[in-house]
């Protein structure tokens, strides 16, 4: 009998010991900081040509006004510019709908002139999601849009909020890479990915660059 206790007692100890080890080693697990720097990016996604009917696309040209676009906060978005210009072109010339935000309290004439709006052209003001409190997407849905082409800054602000409700309200969104900036590379990087990684959203998000898109 009092070897049988004696067994027990040494089970009952080992698995205390096992328990408290356990314990520890999932106490002290590392957490995406500790492992922030060893964490090396996904490959990049595949860019991809695309054609869309100019009757049914909208391009939406968000936040190019001075206060979120400039050399000293965003120089990345002036440099952005040239090709977006192009972009705004096509779509005019093919008679895409156009339609403009305005972020950080701007108005529609402290938007860049290269790619400023025309008096038809429809101009929101918003936070971050340029379908929050405005007509956006009453506007979209009125002319017949299926399809909107999101380009703008800032990446990790209006773009990513703005195309991920475009999504979810039903709209197939494309993304201009070379159209879309932040204050920093890696901003843009993780948009990007999230973009068309993320579930719901990323089945209705096509990225592209601004020269393999045609109306």
């Amino acid at each position: 009998m009092l070897k049988q206790v004696r067994t027990a007692l040494q089970v009952a100890a080992a698995t205390a010991v096992v328990a408290t080890s356990m314990y520890a080693g999932s106490a002290g697990a590392a957490t995406i900081i500790d492992e922030w720097s060893s964490i090396k990016a996904p490959p990049a996604p595949a860019l991809h040509a695309v054609t869309v009917d100019p009757k049914t696309t909208a391009l939406l040209m968000l936040d190019f006004n001075k206060q979120t676009c400039n050399m000293q906060r965003r120089p990345r978005c002036i440099a952005s510019l040239p090709q977006v210009e192009k972009l705004l072109k096509a779509a005019r010339a093919a008679g895409a709908m156009v339609a403009y935000s305005l972020g950080g309290g701007g108005h529609e004439t402290d938007i860049a002139k290269e790619v400023a709006p025309t008096k038809d052209e429809h101009v929101v003001s918003s936070g971050v999601d340029k379908f929050r409190n405005t007509d956006l997407e009453k506007v979209l849905k009125d002319k017949g849009i299926k399809t909107v082409i999101i380009v703008g800054t800032a990446a990790h602000g209006a773009v990513i909020y703005t195309a991920s409700t475009a999504a979810m309200l039903g709209f197939k969104v494309i993304v201009p890479v070379d159209g879309v900036s932040a204050d920093i590379p890696y901003a843009e990087q993780y948009v990007v990915w999230h973009l068309v990684n993320a579930p719901i959203i990323s089945n209705s998000v096509t990225l592209t660059s601004i020269d393999q898109l045609k109306f």
